[in-house]
């Protein structure tokens, strides 16, 4: 979201962190639109900057979670910027759900509830409050009870645990997974090991529905788990294909840009409505990929502010979720980034449906596909390794289906991927030994490592702080594939985590 120099009726500046905070939350969740907080800039729009940066972030995140009610958890996001090479902290704040919203320490009454009007703060009145309360709305998943009672969450714990997160016995009731009546509701029944939730991806050979090649459902587990399988299904379909140019100069291009169909599907299913038990669905066409929800948009958010990433989460027990899992970077976000690729008529938006249809990109064909191979530039039946890099691929290497990484002699792939190091290789110059699937490095005893896991460590020479889903795209490659390399990084001892997953970074040992 672009920085306005401004105070309005959706922005707000502080100098420092003060004791107002909470009430300058509560006034937006109130209000129709939200708004945004930056401290570290005075009511002029000058930018001063904050000092720890950091440790600010986690003392705002604190206080909002602990001093208002109901739970804003889904409805904020605490980032730190640079404005004008300086630090300040950004406060995005969604139009709540569940209004009146309102300081703990007072309770539900004017001298808890405020309202934002133009630039001010104002109590609410009893009225204003009685009327809010009301309107609220009590159709949501949280006070849905999970059709199944007996309820596991391995899978989800093991996210979270992989993410620097404490699992212990409130791990369910911080995620608000339990109805007003101390059941599990139906954000716990999507979150649960088992279900009966699944998210179709259907192939058609043309451009419409007639003939479908392929039809496979995702599902039946944690919603979580299903967004990571159907992510990697999508990274499998976004094919590089070649464009030969007047100039005879070859070009490869993807059929689709991979972060705006990343943000697009996460956004349909953290934006969902699933109270009608509809799950969203990716179909692929010969000319575009179309990704669906249900439910339209939210209630009190226009097409306008839709486009102009204002957040209103649906769920916000699903995007607290996402959120935590790096899944969603911050709100209102993914908007953005689509809008930076793809023009607005990509989205068609109904009563009752949002879709999202990306064309394929300008020259592809399905006769121009080549896939995407990571293995080493061919040099024939015997490989010899001097220097600092290693070309190897062995004699009659054939591929075909999925990627292949390494194909040593005589071998030929096809399906999934293989990771084999062919015979007859040799090492020499700065002594690098090559054995089956682990390659070591003596001479200067320094342990080779990957092309993935070399840029894996290039990034985080640039930034210690940098996440897995930043390297995912950078890298363009799937998180799965990230979590794997830094965990053998980890393993040899070349890289190590540094504090936790909020406020922890990377540290290179060598």
């Amino acid at each position: 979201m672009t920085f306005q120099p401004n105070e309005n009726e959706t922005t707000e500046f502080k100098r420092q962190l003060t004791d107002s905070l909470e009430k300058e939350v509560v006034s937006f969740l109130n209000s129709d639109k939200g708004g945004d907080i930056y401290i570290g800039v005075d009511n002029n729009g000058t930018i001063h900057g904050v000092e720890s940066p950091d440790k600010l972030q986690l003392a705002i995140i604190d206080r909002i979670r602990n001093n208002i009610l109901p739970t804003a958890l889904g409805f904020f996001d605490v980032v730190s910027e640079q404005l004008e090479g300086k630090n300040v902290i950004h406060i995005i704040v969604a139009r709540g759900t569940e209004k009146p919203y309102y300081l703990r320490k007072y309770g539900l009454s004017p001298n808890g509830a405020y309202i934002r009007v133009g630039t001010s703060v104002q109590q609410m009145t009893t009225d204003m409050i009685e009327r809010l309360y009301a309107s609220r709305n009590y159709i949501s998943l949280r006070n849905i009870p999970s059709p199944r009672i007996s309820l596991s969450f391995n899978q989800l714990k093991i996210y979270y645990d992989e993410r620097g997160f404490a699992v212990n016995e409130s791990f369910l009731e911080n995620l608000d997974l339990y109805t007003p009546n101390g059941q599990l509701n139906y954000v716990a029944y999507l979150l649960a090991d088992q279900n009966s939730i699944s998210i179709k991806v259907a192939k058609y050979a043309g451009n419409n529905k007639v003939e479908l090649v392929e039809n496979e459902e995702y599902g039946y587990c944690s919603i979580v788990k299903a967004t990571n399988s159907v992510l990697d299904k999508l990274d499998i379909e976004n094919r590089t294909f070649t464009k030969i140019t007047g100039n005879a100069r070859r070009l490869q291009k993807q059929m689709f840009d991979k972060r705006a169909i990343r943000e697009a599907f996460i956004n349909a299913i953290v934006h969902n409505d699933y109270t009608k038990e509809v799950t969203p669905v990716v179909e692929i066409f010969s000319d575009r990929i179309s990704i669906t929800s249900y439910g339209g948009l939210v209630t009190g958010l226009s097409l306008e502010e839709f486009f102009a990433g204002r957040s209103m989460p649906r769920n916000r027990e699903i995007m607290r979720v996402y959120r935590d899992l790096d899944l969603v970077e911050q709100l209102g976000s993914g908007m953005s980034r689509i809008l930076s690729v793809y023009s607005a008529d990509v989205f068609k938006v109904s009563d009752n449906f949002l879709e999202v249809s990306f064309p394929f990109a300008e020259g592809y064909s399905n006769t121009a596909v080549i896939e995407e191979i990571n293995s080493p530039k061919s040099v024939g039946k015997e490989t010899k390794a001097s220097g600092k890099g290693q070309k190897s691929v062995g004699k009659e290497t054939k591929v075909s289906g999925k990627r292949q990484k390494s194909v040593g002699k005589g071998t030929k792939a096809s399906g999934k991927e293989q990771k084999s190091v062919g015979k007859g290789t040799k090492a020499s110059g700065k002594g690098q030994k090559s054995v089956g699937k682990e390659t070591k490095v003596t001479g200067k005893e320094q342990k080779s490592v990957g092309k993935t896991s070399r840029k894996i460590l290039e990034q985080i020479k640039k930034d210690k702080t940098v996440t897995i889903y930043s390297l995912s795209i950078t890298i363009e490659v799937t998180e799965r594939s990230i979590q794997r390399n830094i965990q053998r990084l980890q393993k040899i001892g070349i890289l190590k985590r540094i504090g936790g997953r909020k406020d922890g970074s990377w540290e290179i040992t060598e």
